[in-house]
């Protein structure tokens, strides 16, 4: 009998798949349990769609992605911060600040989670990336003055 998986079930298959199962099993154990629903018409049409609609979903964010990464790739970013006599930052700059900056400056959202940079410990100009998508990033740089 097919069957869509509703859940994730351990040796037959993952939710939204459409696996073959014995009648009984799929009778007395997946469909009392809510584990799977029969594949008839509706469900398969559902099912199609919701394949339909991830993938849309997909093929949108890699679009913006790729539209941010162009936004971004080799622009500089300001930031001040304070120092003390010798030139040493009090503190450092954090991921934190240069997802700020960016959004302030170039009006990207950017999660600090994914900005990879070095520390920022001295005034100057680092090279930093950031990962916006699944194989998409950019380099930009990240300019730190008083």
């Amino acid at each position: 009998m097919k069957v869509i998986l509703t859940q994730d079930v351990k040796g037959l298959g993952k939710k939204g798949e459409m696996v073959n199962a014995a009648d009984g099993y799929a009778r007395n154990f997946l469909f009392p349990r809510g584990l799977a629903s029969e594949a008839n018409a509706q469900a398969m049409s559902e099912l199609k769609n919701r394949e339909q609609a991830a993938e849309h979903k997909i093929k949108v964010d890699t679009e913006n992605a790729q539209n941010a990464a162009r936004d971004i790739n080799g622009k500089t970013i300001k930031i001040t911060a304070k120092a003390g006599q010798n030139g040493k930052l009090f503190g450092s700059v954090t991921s934190k600040e240069v997802a700020e900056a960016l959004k302030k400056q170039i009006g990207i959202e950017a999660d600090k989670r994914k900005i990879a940079m070095d520390d920022i410990k001295t005034f100057g100009t680092f090279e930093a990336e950031i990962k916006l998508y699944q194989g998409i990033s950019a380099k930009f740089f990240v300019s730190v003055s008083e």
